[in-house]
């Protein structure tokens, strides 16, 4: 790989790219799903590519290969040439000549990459035994699944600049169908680490099947406005959704209302929203972004103020500001985005027990869907088919199903009462804690 990076470099330059840029990513991935005591789904793939960047009369170009021979270079190099000359957007590009220095990152196990095939085997068997078995109106164990993953990304440019990262990571997961009677309901929970041992059969079964049990006897509740409580779960779906409103690229084609809002006051004090790439342990903590550049820590918001929107080097160049390094690649053939890193509220003091004692009557939201079609990031709306249970004296009460929960995300951030306390993040690297929501509108029966 090294001749083959120098070979590409060097034809780039002789080809007349002003600028070039190497991205190599590798993988290697393994999953494992079980049903009725057997596998039904086994799935080992491993894969390379590399793509090449480079500056062409002033406009970036693009092309990918996972071969790794002569003509492959010539091919990579043309591909460029063609693809800069297509390019009719006149905003200025370019290809970072590197930090400094670098913050270090360690987020790789080799311990899990050692794991045996055999005992991913037999914890996913496992898992759907005990959660079959975890209590007689257990009807079915459902998405049962084991998996490991392992990636890199190498980043080497013609200014000589050479930076590379490996992370890998496991999950297990299940899910559980619950059934008394003509009564239904289903359960799930999943559980990611860089720790295979702390994956327990027991663990992951119990608390698919408790969800599910205790989910059987929901109804949905009068329609009205509640005090509501949004639980860690459904709280990091809806950020998922709606961190892109952050991102400056979004911003500057007009699909965020947070244009210009820069050291404005758009959330309640109590929200500090951290993208923090250097998070220990974090799933998406790395030492440099995908331009180059150096990875920082920054609150996005800060007791309700925001401080800045997120940039790659594109859009920090047309806002007249230093790039915060959030520059993505979705895949090694995609071209550079805006995107978050570990992206999260700041955990409060209070547990999802203290926010609910505070509360004292109202609604937790376990759960939303309908995210794709019911979240709108340009207008902030979204209208979510929602579960979860009712809160009388500040303790769990009765669960709650076919509702629909509907706000306002801008609106949410402003009328945010607390931050919860259980921030975990679950392999997804936008998270947060439970929220206490104040107010929202709920249509039920």
């Amino acid at each position: 790989m090294d001749q083959f990076i120098q070979k590409l470099l060097t034809a780039a330059k002789e080809s007349g790219i002003e600028a070039a840029e190497i991205y190599v990513s590798q993988s290697d991935s393994f999953r494992a799903m079980c049903q009725h005591g057997e596998i039904a789904n086994y799935t080992v793939n491993n894969s390379c590519g590399l793509s090449l960047r480079g500056i062409v009369n002033g406009r970036m170009g693009y092309s990918a290969t996972q071969a790794f021979d002569d003509e492959a270079i010539d091919m990579l190099v043309a591909g460029v040439k063609e693809s800069a000359s297509l390019i009719e957007d006149d905003s200025v590009e370019e290809i970072y000549q590197g930090d400094e220095n670098y913050p270090v990152v360690d987020n790789y196990n080799p311990e899990l990459d050692n794991v045996a095939e055999e005992d991913k085997l037999k914890l996913v068997l496992d898992i759907e035994k005990k959660t079959l078995s975890a209590d007689e109106k257990i009807a079915a164990a459902t998405h049962v699944m084991v998996s490991t993953a392992s990636s890199s990304v190498r980043l080497v440019n013609s200014y000589g600049l050479d930076l590379y990262f490996k992370d890998n990571m496991a999950m297990a997961a299940s899910g559980a169908l619950a059934k008394d009677g003509d009564k239904v309901a289903s359960g799930s929970f999943r559980k990611a680490t860089r720790d295979f041992n702390e994956l327990c059969a027991d663990e992951v079964s119990r608390k698919a099947a408790d969800e599910a049990l205790f989910a059987l006897n929901a109804a949905p509740i009068p329609s009205g406005t509640y005090r509501v409580i949004i639980e860690k779960g459904a709280m990091s779906s809806l950020l998922r959704v709606f961190s892109s409103v952050f991102s400056a690229e979004n911003v500057q084609k007009g699909m965020s209302l947070l244009g210009g809002k820069e050291g404005e006051v758009i959330a309640s004090e109590a929200v500090t929203l951290v993208d923090d790439p250097l998070l220990p342990g974090g799933p998406d903590s790395r030492g440099f972004d995908d331009e180059g550049v150096k990875s920082q820590t920054k609150n996005v918001v800060e007791n309700g103020v925001l401080k800045t929107l997120l940039h790659n080097l594109k859009t920090a160049r047309k806002a007249g500001v230093q790039s915060t390094g959030n520059a993505r690649k979705n895949d090694y053939t995609s071209p550079v985005h805006v995107a978050p890193s570990n992206f999260f509220f700041k955990p409060g003091e209070k547990d999802l027990e203290g926010l609910m004692a505070d509360m004292g009557e109202g609604v937790v939201i376990t759960d939303v869907s309908g995210l794709h079609a019911g979240a709108n990031p340009a207008s902030g709306d979204f209208s979510l088919l929602a579960e979860g249970y009712t809160v009388k004296d500040g303790k769990k009460d009765q669960p709650v199903d076919r509702i629909t929960v509907a706000g306002n995300f801008y609106r949410l951030l402003k009328n945010i009462r607390a931050v919860g306390s259980d921030l975990k993040f679950t392999g997804s690297s936008v998270c947060s804690p439970s929220i206490d929501a104040g107010e929202l509108n709920i249509a039920g029966k």
